[in-house]
């Protein structure tokens, strides 16, 4: 086929196909990605050299239903099988945990989900045969299968695993503390935002100390963590005094325990308030403002301290956690190439977010379909199969 025939049946100039194929013209819209496959008569995934119909999708729901699985398992409490069960040790125990949340923190969702089941498990078995000292990994345990949950859009499920994780937390403030960010993540992630905002705002002062100053840092994050929360809750409901009051409060705890610390999985400091400001203007139709926040965010020297997860959430989720918020409001603000450099940087930092978060894809489809789309932003599109 020569380029005029090639650009006759495209509705194009020959000078248009010519320059797209020296590479001097960039094709920048899903749209057009097709007719040339279709003029070819191939299918798109050839002209990138890739499988359009990636398998992320389909091993996503496979990891979901054996954690799904896994929290569906009573055979501990009701003593069956007891006697086969292997009980780790509580120092490898607490190293397992820990693996988890830094496979999840630094974004790698496939290897965290064939990690959760076995976690879960080991740590049932631990409480079970010694239920004080192993009840902090339990809970632990119970918080990372939540975060992940969310993160893969499973709300209800994540739900339920934060339910357990306050549950076993029970007795102890500082656990049911920590139980109940992922609670608020939970219930805000299945709509339902008042009773995030109530949880979280109990939990919060339930552990406040009587002076700020006082506080120590690990307990002063959860605390501001917990305010991020139900400020984010309260951004849901349209509440713009109490979004302020309660970003305000959470600003002043931060201050006092400042940037690169991950108390209680958590990253919580002057940097994580910044990110939560904009995730709230975003949610309140404020574009401008969340942009605003976004830039001075990252402008921070703390920025790169982030976990990759929270970094790349920041660009990722409007609603979850924080960076898609930013691609959003710039969306909003009328700059998709701005929103197309914030998704890029979000694939750079961690690539599993656009791979396997269902929000992300809705995000990078929106983008796409503005005028003026970066074609690598195209192209991103494409390669993870989102039309």
């Amino acid at each position: 086929m020569t380029q005029q025939m090639l650009a006759d049946r495209l509705g194009r100039s020959k000078s248009w196909v010519d320059k797209v194929e020296r590479g001097v013209r960039a094709l920048d819209k899903v749209s057009t990605f097709r007719d040339i496959a279709v003029v070819l008569r191939v299918d798109t995934s050839v002209l990138l050299g890739r499988d359009v119909q990636p398998s992320e999708v389909t091993e996503r729901a496979a990891g979901v239903e054996r954690i799904r699985a896994a929290l569906s398992t009573y055979d501990i409490a009701l003593g069956a099988g007891a006697a086969r069960s292997v009980v780790l040790p509580a120092d490898r125990l607490a190293r397992n945990v820990s693996h988890a949340w830094i496979t999840f923190q630094h974004a790698r969702y496939p290897q965290a989900v064939v990690l959760v089941p076995g976690l879960l498990a080991a740590a049932q078995r631990v409480h079970a045969d010694a239920p004080e000292p192993g009840r902090a990994a339990l809970v632990e345990a119970y918080r990372v299968t939540a975060s992940l949950l969310v993160k893969l859009g499973e709300g209800e499920l994540g739900w339920l695993a934060a339910d357990r994780a306050v549950s076993a937390a029970a007795g102890d403030p500082v656990l049911v503390a920590a139980a109940c960010v992922q609670l608020g993540q939970a219930l805000r992630a299945s709509g339902r935002a008042r009773a995030a905002r109530s949880v979280t705002l109990a939990a919060a002062y339930r552990i406040a100390p009587p002076d700020p100053d006082d506080g120590i840092p690990a307990e002063l994050s959860l605390c501001g963590t917990l305010l991020v929360q139900a400020a984010l809750a309260a951004a849901r409901d349209g509440d713009h005094r109490s979004v302020a009051d309660l970003l305000d409060e959470a600003g002043d705890l931060a201050a006092r325990v400042g940037d690169g610390h991950d108390h209680h999985a958590t990253a919580f400091g002057p940097t994580a308030v910044d990110v939560a400001r904009a995730a709230a203007a975003v949610e309140l139709g404020a574009a401008r403002d969340a942009v605003a926040w976004h830039e001075k965010a990252v402008r921070r020297n703390a920025w790169r301290w982030l976990p990759p997860e929270h970094r790349a959430a920041h660009l990722l989720d409007a609603a979850r956690a924080y960076l898609l918020d930013a691609a959003r409001a710039y969306l909003r603000a009328g700059d998709p190439r701005g929103a197309g450099r914030v998704l890029l940087d979000a694939e750079r930092a961690a690539p599993a977010e656009l791979r396997h978060r269902p929000a992300a894809r809705q995000v990078i489809a929106q983008a796409t379909r503005t005028p003026h789309a970066p074609a690598t932003l195209v192209q991103l599109a494409l390669s993870l199969g989102v039309t």
